[in-house]
Parts: structure tokens; sequence; C-alpha cells
């Protein structure tokens, strides 16, 4: 018997782990994959840390959460400053002085905001109900068009204008000359790359890989006495009230030993529908100074998710999220001594510092 089970290794579930393990707690963790991290795993190729999963760049306001990962690996100085690929223009991400200046010729904020103002005039939007005419009320129609539109469509799968405003008003925007796209007070990636830190996180708790918890569950659930499942909420009930609906994302890696250097930058967003994958990924940029005699290149497209693959983006609108709501009184009424938490569990989309900061709200109520 183990005080805890806990179906999934990914952040959420390896810092409840290290909690519960701190407070004396036996611990024991299940994960599907071949191995731990979850989505934030990362496979050394070549002497660079491949971020197998899509990029994932460690940045927060929180110094809470930063001192937290702090005590389990070295972060290095990564700034994440991605550009964008419009039929072969490059432009600056985030939108900035940088950008407008590229797309307008425009030298000052205030020649900036005539541009946006003006372009959101002629479109005539005085109240944004959609995606599409919150980013014209942002940048204009002439970025919306070139930089929004197509990517967007991309990864959502449906038009902008069919998307809620609210998604893109966690775009960066700003009228200075600043390329860091998310402007965080710490930022960073880990130097020995982030399955060293869940390793470190894991250490003194059973860990049993390739083993899918819910095909399991008779066998598992009377191995603790509390289960903290990190998995799809709406699985976890074999979708009785129906399925909730995820972005999926699909990865092509390729190792180079022609060059080492292919892009020159981490991340490169294709904007035009034309290109099908929205970004492409060169890892070792993500450590700056890092001299390989190769490179590892990861394309990265979206497509809808079904049954057999991997959830990535919850889809909030409306009719997911009263059915979310419907999953989560379910399980408070049918399996109270079991805790759903994390993405997927919660439905919700969680930067890292937001996981650990939840995780550690978590532990703190079932310690």
């Amino acid at each position: 018997m183990y005080d805890y089970l806990i179906a999934g290794s990914g952040l959420f579930g390896a810092v409840i782990a290290h909690e519960a393990k701190k407070q004396g707690k036996s611990v024991i963790v299940i994960e599907k994959r071949n191995h731990i991290g979850g989505n934030i795993y990362t496979e050394n190729i070549n002497g660079i840390h491949v971020h197998t999963y899509g990029a994932h760049i460690f940045h927060t306001n929180i110094k809470r959460a930063w001192e937290y990962v702090n005590q389990f690996a070295e972060f290095n100085r990564f700034t994440n400053s991605p550009i964008a690929d419009f039929n072969g223009e490059i432009y600056s991400l985030p939108f900035s002085m940088y950008t407008f200046n590229k797309m307008w010729g425009v030298k000052t904020p205030e020649e900036a905001r005539e541009r946006i103002e003006a372009q959101r005039k002629e479109s005539g939007i005085t109240n944004p109900s959609n995606l599409e005419e919150q980013a014209i009320s942002l940048v204009g129609r002439d970025i919306y068009e070139r930089l929004i539109k197509g990517y967007t469509e991309k990864q959502w799968g449906r038009p902008c204008s069919e998307l809620p405003a609210f998604i893109i008003k966690r775009l960066p925007v700003r009228f200075t000359y600043d390329n860091n796209y998310f402007n965080a007070l710490y930022q960073g990636i880990p130097i020995d790359g982030y399955t060293s830190m869940i390793e470190k996180l894991l250490e003194g708790c059973d860990v049993r890989l390739n083993c899918d918890y819910l095909e399991h569950r008779n066998e598992l659930e009377s191995l603790a006495e509390k289960i903290i499942f990190t998995g799809q909420i709406d699985a976890y009930f074999d979708y009785e009230l129906g399925t909730l609906e995820y972005r999926t994302l699909r990865f092509e890696t390729e190792i180079m030993n022609d060059t080492n250097n292919f892009q020159g930058n981490a991340v490169v967003n294709y904007t035009s529908k034309d290109v099908p994958y929205m970004r492409s990924i060169e890892h070792k940029h993500f450590y700056p100074g890092l001299e390989t005699d190769s490179t590892v290149l990861t394309r990265e497209y979206s497509s809808a998710w079904k049954a057999g693959d991997e959830p990535y983006y919850p889809v909030n609108d409306d009719r997911n999220t009263k059915l979310y709501e419907a999953y989560r009184q379910l399980a408070l009424k049918r399996c109270p001594d079991v805790l759903f938490g994390g993405r997927l569990g919660e439905y919700k989309y969680y930067d890292m510092d937001q996981v650990v900061i939840r995780a550690l709200e978590v532990s703190n109520q079932i310690s």
C-alpha cells in the first residue's frame, strides 16, 4: 500500500509527488508513456536537449514558482524572441515597434498607434465579438491578415471569426523596440533539460512506465489510499456524458548533420496557410552559446483531436466549458477520493509556472 498513487508524471504530478514524499508519504507514479516528464520531456540528441513535444520555455513573474523550480535545475538565460515568416518575409514577434516598422515603415509609437486606429475605424469595430475583430482592434488589419489569421486558423482548425475574442488577448503588443515575447521577470530553460528536473522531483518515488492507469484501474486503485489523476477527466468516466474537444499536435523531427545552424532562431512561426505546419523549432538555439556539429529541427502541425491522439489544447468554448463542469460534478459525486488535476484533469490551459503553483496548492489541500 502507498499513501498516494499519481497517474501521470508530468510537471503537475511530479510536484505533488515530491511534496508528498517530503512529508514522509509513500508515492507510486503511473505513466502510460515509456518516459517520465509528460509533454515537457526532453531527449538528448547529438548533445542537444530536444523538446520532444514542442517548445517549453519557463517564464513567470511569480517569484515563488521560479524559486521552486530552481531547487531542481539550473536555468539558462534563454529569452524567447520568435520570428514570423509570411511568404518569405520575416517579421519580429511579439508585435512591437520592430514589427510595425517592417510592416509600415513607421518609427515612433505615435505613428504606429495612428495606423492601427485608422484600420480599426475603417473596419467599423467598436465592441470586438470574436478573435478576428479583437485582433484588428489590437494591431490593425494588415498585421492580422499577414501574421495572425493563417497561423491561428491552422492552430484551431476554424475561421478566426468563429473563435472567441479572449484567445487573442494573451498576445503581447508593445509600442517599444523590445522583442522579448514573454517580458517575464524570470525566464529560462533547464541547462540539463526538463527530464533531469523531473527525475529530481521524483526521487524516492516508485515509478511504473508503459502502464495506462485506465486500462489497469481495478488493479491499481487498490494500491493507494489517495489517487491523483492527471489524465483526461472525460476518459476517466469513459466519455459517458460526451467527449470534450481538444486540439492535438503532430511533430516531424529531422536531424541535420550537414549544418549546425539551419534557421538562426529557436522558433519560426509560419503564418501563411500555404505552409502546412504552424512553426519550426531549432532546439540548439534554446541553449545560447551551444556549439554542435549538427542541428535538430522539429516542424509542428495542428489538427482536431480524435480518440488515440494525444490531447494538447482544451477548446474552452461554451459547449466544452459546460460539459467539463458536468464531469467535475460527476467526479465530486461518484469518486470524491480521486483528485483530478493538471491541464487534462481540469480541462484548462496552464503555463508551467501556473502548473507549479496549482500543484503546490493541491499538495497543501491533501497533505
